[in-house]
């Protein structure tokens, strides 16, 4: 499953994962961490600049997707936390977004 060509939705955002569905998401985003009912990775920059760049990068695709996470950003790293707002916990959006966001990155 190619979580980056998917798109969010308002049926993905009420069906709750369970267990199972969250672990085998879970293998799609290896270096995502889940705490709680969260999806959170802290990405590390060179300065600024290039935080910021990421940051409004993500924020189109979180504007285009209508899916907001919870964003901590400082000089040289943003922590991202993902969950769905209205369930209070993880949903397809939030792993869409996730592997959305590992998509910016350039693989070295």
């Amino acid at each position: 499953m190619n979580l980056t060509h998917m798109h969010c939705n308002a049926t993905h955002a009420r069906k709750i994962l369970d267990a199972q569905e969250i672990d085998d998401l879970r293998l799609t985003l290896p270096e995502w961490d889940i705490a709680g009912k969260k999806l959170i990775k802290t990405f590390e920059f060179i300065d600024y600049y290039e935080t910021i760049a990421f940051v409004n990068a993500l924020a189109w695709i979180c504007h285009k997707e209508d899916h907001h996470p919870d964003l901590f950003v400082q000089y040289n790293r943003v922590r991202i936390e993902w969950s769905t707002h209205d369930t209070g916990t993880l949903t397809l959006n939030d792993f869409i977004c996730a592997a959305k966001c590992e998509a910016l990155r350039p693989k070295n």
